[in-house]
């Protein structure tokens, strides 16, 4: 009657086993370590660079306790966090530029867990440490920017056509074209409204001639939103890519923001200097005519914007974009072949070649600023002047006042231009103290819990107490198998989830113990009333812990963040502690009193 199959025992028994080896490696903590990445995604780290990490640490006298391939990363395992940084600078002196040398925290776990992908959970930023920040879209130059566009590609579209228009100007996100002749401007409003379908143009008579004005469509200015605050999603995870950080989490927050955290970053400066900084590249070219005079006092003549120099002083430069940012395939940091001085290698698309080509011809002579836009300050860091054609769609910037400077300036480009700049709306930063202390507190909490739990279980149970003890210690092992196997991020809200869990999964136990109290009073037989007690449970187990599991379903569906990460954490739970509750428990008691035919009585 009480009595389970073999199999049954040695499937509990494989269970109990995989569960205790894939709990192993989070008692066995992190160690400092470095990381090298390629600077390039494109390319590929081998043993032979292993090797050169290897000698350039062993040349510096840098002791560390072992190197290792991890993807596309070797991670240098060191003693503390002293040798840490001297082994970060002996790297990136050794490596040079192709490669970025990151801080990071690695598993102290043997490598034969490793090998069999036994790895530890990650931990969020209030357990490791690290730095949050919020990030909010500036949807008004989203929507600029992409006039600012249309304007370059007016100009092209009517020249190709070869119809007379006067100047284009810009308003906000209007964009203005004059023209001298009512024909003119219809033939315009025909060609490009048949081109450009997200745009509504309005036509106007003037008393110095005709106007057509061109704004986007309500459901196209969504589109355009949408699309940078993605563009700036995209962007952001390939600068913390750059950074070589892991398990970041960078997601959308509401319409226009979005939250970047980055667990277990120690060189925050580093990591708030490369996401802070919102570098988008734009070419203009300088206005020649312009008085000296107004432009060194900050007055901008029409059509023009004054920015500083590099060079000393300010400049005007034509509001007309030439080329942006979104046009860079490549940036590449580098030296001036000629002058020695810093420079940035900039490889372009094939629109924006032909662009650059056209412009570069068509302005022998004059000069073409460069500009650097940072936090919405714009300098120029070089304006030559244009020698000659310039094809092949490879530019050179000079202006870098280091190496260090044409490295960030190479990797922010690299990484993607902003589809529209971004300020830092709120910062956070959790110290590894502070997060070795929630564990602390968070690990210590659930162990006095389960304690309190025990005792009281023991004490009203006594034999079936202590199983029931047994078998929540069992749902706590099996609970933190299934987040190491998913390779989940535990946060201190999962780690309340996890006490909730132990608090709730020694409910199906006390059910069980009861009904088998009432059946024994009812008269039956200790072994009827253990079999009838298990049976008669089940269905309000089941309906119990059901009603939970839609509650957690709900917050996971509705919620975001840790919302979401403590409704896993509960879901997971509650098909853990009905496994151990039920099957576990049940096979204990089967071993202690199964195999007793006439039992007289049982201790509950």
């Amino acid at each position: 009657m009480n009595r389970f199959p073999l199999w049954k025992y040695v499937l509990i028994g494989i269970t109990l086993v995989v569960a205790f080896i894939y709990t192993l490696p989070n008692f066995f903590g992190e160690v400092p370590a470095v990381q090298v990445s390629p600077v390039r995604t494109s390319e590929n780290v081998d043993t032979a660079l292993l090797g050169q990490v290897e000698s350039a640490l062993k040349a510096a006298q840098v002791a560390y306790n072992a190197v290792e391939l991890a993807g596309n990363s070797i991670k240098v395992r060191l003693a503390n966090t002293d040798v840490q940084i001297k082994a970060k600078d002996v790297l990136q002196n050794s490596l040079g530029e192709r490669y970025t040398v990151a801080l990071n925290l690695v598993s102290a776990s043997p490598a034969w867990l490793s090998s069999i992908h036994a790895l530890p959970m990650y931990l969020g930023l209030d357990l490791r440490g690290g730095v949050h920040f919020l990030l909010e879209v500036d949807m008004k130059a989203a929507l600029e920017k992409a006039a600012i566009r249309y304007q370059n590609d007016f100009r092209t579209e009517l020249r190709g056509d070869k119809i007379r228009y006067g100047r284009i100007s810009r308003e906000g996100n209007a964009v203005t074209v004059h023209f001298a002749t009512r024909d003119q401007r219809d033939a315009a409003a025909n060609k490009l409204g048949s081109v450009f379908t997200d745009l509504v143009f309005s036509p106007a008579d003037q008393a110095d001639g005709f106007t057509l004005t061109a704004r986007l469509k309500p459901e196209a200015q969504t589109k355009v939103q949408e699309f940078a605050l993605q563009q700036n999603i995209t962007t952001l995870r390939n600068r913390v890519n750059e950074l070589g950080v892991a398990e970041p989490v960078i997601q959308q927050q509401g319409a226009s923001r979005v939250v970047v955290q980055l667990p277990g970053v120690q060189d925050t400066a580093k990591a708030k200097d490369i996401l802070g900084r919102t570098a988008t590249l734009e070419v203009r070219m300088v206005d020649e005519q312009a008085d000296p005079i107004a432009v060194s006092q900050g007055r901008a003549p029409f059509g023009d914007d004054i920015v500083t120099s590099r060079e000393g002083g300010n400049i005007a430069v034509k509001k007309d974009v030439v080329l942006t940012g979104d046009s860079i395939t490549d940036a590449s940091p580098g030296f001036d072949s000629q002058s020695g001085q810093a420079a940035v290698h900039i490889n372009l698309d094939g629109k924006g070649a032909r662009i650059f080509k056209d412009v570069t011809r068509e302005n022998v002579g004059k000069r073409m600023a460069i500009l650097l836009i940072e936090k919405g300050v714009a300098e120029a860091i070089t304006a030559p002047v244009i020698r000659e054609e310039i094809g092949g769609g490879r530019v050179q910037i000079t202006g870098m006042e280091t190496a260090q400077e044409a490295s960030d300036v190479a990797l922010l480009l690299r990484a993607g231009a902003l589809a529209a700049p971004m300020q830092i709306v709120e910062e956070r930063t959790v110290g590894p103290s502070m997060g070795a202390e929630n564990i602390d507190k968070g690990f210590h909490s659930n162990l006095w819990g389960f304690l309190a739990v025990v005792s009281f279980m023991v004490i009203y149970y006594r034999v079936f107490g202590l199983i029931s003890s047994v078998a929540l210690a069992i749902n706590a092992l099996l609970l933190i198998a299934l987040l190491s196997m998913m390779q989940a991020t535990l946060t201190l809200p999962g780690m309340a989830a996890i006490a909730l869990t132990l608090g709730m999964a020694i409910d199906a136990n006390v059910l069980i113990n009861e009904r088998i109290r009432e059946e024994i009073r009812a008269g039956l037989t200790p072994q009827a009333a253990i079999h009838a007690g298990y049976e008669r449970a089940w269905a309000t187990i089941l309906d119990s812990n059901l009603t939970t599991m839609i509650a957690g379903i709900a917050l996971f569906w509705l919620g975001s963040g840790p919302v979401r990460g403590f409704a896993v954490v509960l879901c997971l739970g509650i098909l853990t502690s009905m496994f151990s509750a039920v099957t576990v428990s049940r096979a204990m008691v089967n071993l202690t009193y199964g195999r007793q035919a006439r039992l007289a009585k049982v201790s509950i």
